[in-house]
């Protein structure tokens, strides 16, 4: 048996026995230790997703094997290693999975994480154990520890949308939203030399940014966020604009906000999620670029994991608090609040 982190519906949660996954032959069960609370996860608590109930949520986790399948590679792994897994079930059949377009898999969006009518629905990380195929495990070094491992997966969604920009040294990059995914960008997009501007509200955000490697902070509440942005870029406007809010307004700013023949990424979904109107006149003669960036890849996995692994990045300045599972109410209770970074669940037991 484990326990795991039940919501029967929204905002209600209860710790419950359930019996362990069973492992096939190329999987493995793995000891979950850790794991962080999404805004996704937030926004399911609140009822504004569309998943099936009951439901085991937690897509941010680390742990260790404990158990193997027959056919696991056991020259590769072993029990007792750290691993994180890709959390992307993709068919690796369609034509996006074939194109290297794992992450945005159409049949993702249709499997038991999202909706189990005859079960439980959910990624599972709130609980002591999840079953994982071994082809989506990675390993992770025994130094590294397991709350600094949970933030493999968004680390891992902030890569996939920098790298699809090439950010280059010297490049003007915007990001608006200085929360966990915002700051992640903000520090990625230092790493890579570029000129790091955030558009953040909150002053102790803005003062934390420039901490973390952004170069000039805007105060959006009190100035022209495109004409500040046009003043600090030679009148050019930003080579790259990361939008990490999920206010449909801001899409428009951004966009405005992004240079001619620079590129806009979507970083967030919108709630609500209302339709924006674009002057399209503008971006065919201006070159502008508009994508998306949804999820990590097995890529972009497998870069998170390497600058944890060796010391490349630390994620601890992100880490609002670590509480015990078995102390949800008041996790979640922080991870709702407007001003906090990640909370992390430690699964105990």
């Amino acid at each position: 048996m484990m326990k795991a982190l039940v919501m029967s519906e929204p905002g209600k949660v209860a710790m419950t026995e359930l019996p362990k996954p069973a492992v096939g032959p190329e999987e493995v069960l793995v000891r979950i230790r850790a794991a962080g609370i999404c805004i996704n996860d937030v926004r399911d608590f609140k009822g504004e997703g569309h998943y099936s109930y009951p439901r085991i949520g937690g897509h941010e986790f680390a742990g260790e094997i404990c158990e193997m399948g027959a056919a696991v590679n056991k020259n590769r792994f072993h029990i007792g290693q750290k691993v994180v897994t890709y959390v992307v079930d993709n068919c690796k059949e369609c034509y996006y999975c074939k194109h290297g377009c794992e992450n945005i898999c159409p049949d993702f969006a249709s499997t038991t994480a999202y909706q189990n009518p005859n079960g439980i629905s959910g990624f599972g990380g709130f609980g002591q154990y999840v079953a994982a195929k071994a082809e989506d495990l990675y390993i992770c070094r025994d130094e590294v520890p397991y709350e600094e491992l949970a933030m493999v997966e968004p680390l891992a969604c902030v890569l996939n949308s920098i790298n699809k920009c090439q950010v280059e040294f010297g490049d003007d990059v915007l990001v608006i939203g200085g929360g966990t995914m915002g700051m992640l960008h903000v520090m990625l997009a230092h790493m890579r030399g570029a000129n790091v501007i955030l558009s953040e509200p909150m002053e102790a955000r803005r003062k934390k940014a420039l901490e973390l490697g952004a170069n000039i902070v805007i105060d959006p509440m009190h100035c022209d966020v495109v004409k500040e942005v046009k003043n600090v870029t030679d009148g050019l406007g930003a080579k790259v604009v990361f939008n990490t809010t999920a206010v449909p307004a801001l899409a428009l700013q951004a966009l405005d906000c992004t240079a001619i023949n620079g590129t806009m990424v979507m970083f967030s979904s919108l709630h609500p999620n209302q339709p924006v109107e674009v002057n399209l006149g503008l971006i065919h003669s201006s070159q502008k670029n508009i994508t998306g960036a949804q999820n990590g890849s097995v890529k972009t996995f497998w870069q998170a994991v390497q600058l944890l692994n060796k010391g490349l990045f630390d994620p601890k300045p992100l880490i609002e608090e670590v509480f015990d599972y078995h102390d949800f109410a008041k996790a979640m209770a922080c991870a709702m609040r407007n001003d906090t970074y990640k909370v992390i669940l430690k699964i105990t037991d």
